[in-house]
């Protein structure tokens, strides 16, 4: 490996480089290593990786190696791009991430078509964001709604200052309520026309089975969903449906292999309809339930 470190920190190419890092990330088990070096070297020179093979023959400079090698060194180690890049992109929007929240995953873009679908006949909905994290639900929502009054909602008060964070950046931050709560964060009074959620809903002790990104970088409180990962939907079940305006909608984000058990948590909480949608893997992901009328 010492060999390897003292080829990269001569003057190379683009391609070499990117080679040399391939070596290193499969040699870290990284799942992705192609893809990874090419995001690393991209972000380096300020192009999208479709460019990328444009400047295979470009040679970098000394300062953009000892960059690049810092970021690579934290990439082997299985810290995240997302991290290293201190931002991700979701639904078009770009969030700033940090160890206070999960990191953005594409799968719940799913649950934010859902939510606009959801909320088509409405002018100026109501909506709670249950268990925020980094605010990208609720952010996204309130880009997408200009009338939208927003409450979102987190146990974290760290994870409230990166969902504000983002809400200044994005310019929704007049538009978004944040509450620090360990559960429903709504009075008896208050009323929404949408609850959305994507709650912890890893069984506690498969946490120390994840991949290391997830695992030593994801915060524990937003991945433990308890015993059998179910806590915060037997939560939601049981005290968000006298929240909701009638008629409306509560949607949630789960795990694989949950769907039968939040089928039977719903219903024995007399939901009126209960419905699910699938990832695009067809992999039951989102659970659909609605208010009485």
């Amino acid at each position: 490996m010492a060999r390897r470190r003292k080829r990269i920190d001569s003057r190379m190419t683009i391609d070499n480089v990117k080679n040399e890092l391939i070596i290193k990330f499969k040699e870290s088990g990284i799942e992705s290593p192609d893809t990874d070096a090419e995001w690393l070297i991209a972000a380096l020179i300020e192009c999208s990786r479709s460019e990328l093979p444009l400047h295979l023959n470009r040679v970098l400079d000394q300062t953009q190696i000892k960059t690049l090698m810092k970021q690579a060194d934290r990439r082997a180690s299985r810290e995240p791009l997302q991290h290293i890049f201190n931002s991700t992109n979701f639904y078009g929007l770009d969030f700033k991430v940090s160890k206070a929240a999960l990191i953005p995953r594409p799968e719940t873009e799913q649950l934010i078509e859902l939510a606009i679908n959801e909320l088509k006949d409405h002018s100026s909905p109501s909506i709670y964001d249950f268990g925020t994290g980094s605010g990208c639900i609720a952010i996204t929502l309130a880009k997408k709604n200009i009338n939208a009054k927003i409450i979102a909602s987190d146990i974290s008060q760290e994870a409230l200052h990166l969902a504000k964070m983002n809400a200044d950046l994005q310019g929704v931050a007049d538009r978004i309520e944040f509450r620090q709560a360990d559960g429903l964060a709504l009075a008896g009074s208050e009323k929404m026309h949408l609850i959305v959620a994507n709650p912890p809903y890893i069984p506690t002790k498969e946490i120390l089975t994840l991949q290391p990104e997830v695992r030593d970088f994801d915060p524990h409180m937003a991945l433990d969903g308890g015993k059998d990962g179910l806590h915060y939907y037997r939560i939601l079940a049981l005290e968000s449906q006298e929240s909701l305006v009638e008629g409306c909608s509560l949607l949630a984000e789960f795990g694989d292999g949950q769907k039968n058990y939040i089928n039977n948590i719903f219903h024995n909480a007399n939901w009126k309809s209960v419905k699910f949608a699938s990832d695009l893997s067809r992999k039951p992901r989102i659970v659909i339930a609605s208010a009485s009328l």
